[in-house]
């Protein structure tokens, strides 16, 4: 029983990355927080499906289609979907309707359903319509860059075009980045130290809360199906 993940990061300045996932024997799973709204499509029993799925700020279970083979894009930070604003979207999402195995419908258009190694064709299409928009000012903030704003301005932008606080997008990432240690075999005082947590009572609960996993489940690989890629199938 298991979900089958496997992920490569884009060069598109408007694509973080692009996933493929098979499950097997699988009904649920422990969702994990996340930053990034994405497309999604996938296949069961010969009837396919798309969606837009929003940021999560914690982590739940959720069910899964048994059998299906899913394709994923998730959108960089600071982009957002012109019909569909990304503070609507957060800890939920939009099923879209009239999808085919061939094409899916999107702010009133029809689009072509693409396979892992032509997302990126389809992200170009959809910002050359307008479709796909992004703020500038997030995209130089995450990278570090000090903008001549105020702080307040700056807030006020990552929250619309993030529907979160700079905060939260820290720490839903510091947890997800200490998962992935956890799981490659790095101990949590190495992982306190990398990530700068205060303790590792810290780490414990910043898992619970975003992961859903503790310490020594993430280190034994057990604790049932987890929409995250611990096995480190990463390729660029």
């Amino acid at each position: 029983m298991e979900l089958r993940f496997e992920i490569r990061r884009s060069n598109s300045p408007w694509v973080d990355s692009v996933w493929t996932c098979t499950s097997e024997q699988v009904t649920a799973m422990t969702s994990v927080a996340g930053v990034r709204w994405g497309l999604v499509f996938w296949e069961q029993d010969g009837r396919s499906y798309a969606a837009v799925t929003g940021p999560e700020t914690r982590t739940s279970t959720a069910p899964v289609p048994e059998g299906a083979v899913f394709t994923g894009i998730d959108f960089a930070v600071g982009t957002s979907l012109r019909a569909l604003p990304t503070p609507e979207l957060v800890d939920g999402g939009v099923e879209l309707p009239d999808t085919t195995r061939r094409t899916f419908r999107l702010d009133g258009a029809r689009w072509e359903t693409p396979g892992a190694d032509d997302a990126e064709a389809l992200v170009e299409r959809l910002v050359k319509s307008g479709i796909v928009v992004r703020d500038l000012l997030v995209a130089d903030v995450l990278r570090g860059h000090e903008p001549a704003v105020s702080g307040r301005t700056v807030e006020r932008r990552f929250r619309a075009a993030t529907g979160l606080t700079r905060g939260a997008v820290r720490q839903i990432e510091r947890a997800r980045t200490a998962a992935e240690l956890l799981a490659a075999g790095d101990t949590a005082a190495d992982v306190v130290a990398k990530l700068e947590y205060f303790d590792e009572p810290h780490l414990a609960r910043a898992l619970r809360t975003y992961v859903g996993r503790t310490v020594g489940q993430l280190r034994d690989g057990i604790g049932g199906a987890i929409a995250l890629d611990l096995d480190q199938r990463l390729t660029s």
